[in-house]
């Protein structure tokens, strides 16, 4: 397994050097030679209508003047990111049809990942574009519930439960070409996960990872790629 290359992703740009989902962000994952700028892309509003912005949620769309999707992509277009490739993550189904034409507007069909947690608005993409690569991201979820004592203990229970059962959901889900790639958040990665993601032919990425020493591991593991918000990690 360790004959893959990983390849570096910048999550939001690199969103521990500066603010995630900005221009700014962007020029520092490009300068710590990053493989794979990935970046959110939501409504203005929650039914998929409005303007699309690169914004997390709606609370950093609300926090600061955020940044259009047609002027991120416009930005990322410059030459200077002719070497990367961008890791498109739909945040809420509704507007994906929008977001593919802006790609096709700009020639980036080809440069792209859309990745996202809701598996029928990537098949959506898909059957409008066949030969789109899609990203299925597991788990579904918004805040690591781990984290906070009081869903501590059940969290970890239902994790476990998951994390035996993901391999073969992703199994199937990858053979019956309703994804290519699996965005697996790296309490959920296990060799089993990626043997299952390999035998069926896709890709494993691994968010989001900021410790050097999990990066390390993932690397040995032999993952497809990691998303970090610190690419100086990598080094």
């Amino acid at each position: 397994m360790t004959s893959v290359r990983t390849r570096r992703v910048g999550h939001k740009g690199a969103a521990e050097i500066e603010h995630g989902n900005t221009t700014a962000s962007f020029d520092a994952a490009l300068s710590f030679g990053v493989d794979m700028i990935e970046f959110d892309v939501l409504s203005a509003r929650p039914d998929g209508t409005g303007e699309l912005y690169v914004a997390h949620d709606y609370e950093d769309l609300a926090s600061r003047g955020p940044l259009t999707f047609a002027e991120a992509l416009d930005h990322l277009t410059d030459a200077r990111f002719d070497e990367v490739e961008f890791d498109v993550d739909i945040k809420l189904p509704g507007y994906e049809t929008r977001v593919l034409e802006m790609l096709r507007e700009r020639e980036l069909v080809d440069r792209v990942l859309v990745s996202g947690m809701f598996p029928d608005g990537l098949a959506a993409m898909r059957a409008a574009q066949p030969g789109l690569r899609v990203g299925w991201s597991v788990p579904r979820v918004k805040r690591d519930y781990t984290e906070r004592r009081a869903t501590r203990l059940p969290a970890y229970a239902a994790l476990v439960a998951y994390r035996a059962a993901l391999p073969r959901r992703v199994g199937r889900a990858i053979r019956a070409g309703r994804c290519d790639a699996i965005m697996a958040n790296w309490r959920v990665v296990t060799p089993a996960l990626l043997a299952s993601v390999r035998r069926a032919g896709g890709e494993l990425f691994v968010w989001t990872v900021d410790d050097a020493a999990r990066i390390q591991s993932l690397e040995a593991l032999g993952v497809d790629g990691i998303i970090t918000n610190d690419p100086r990690l990598f080094s």
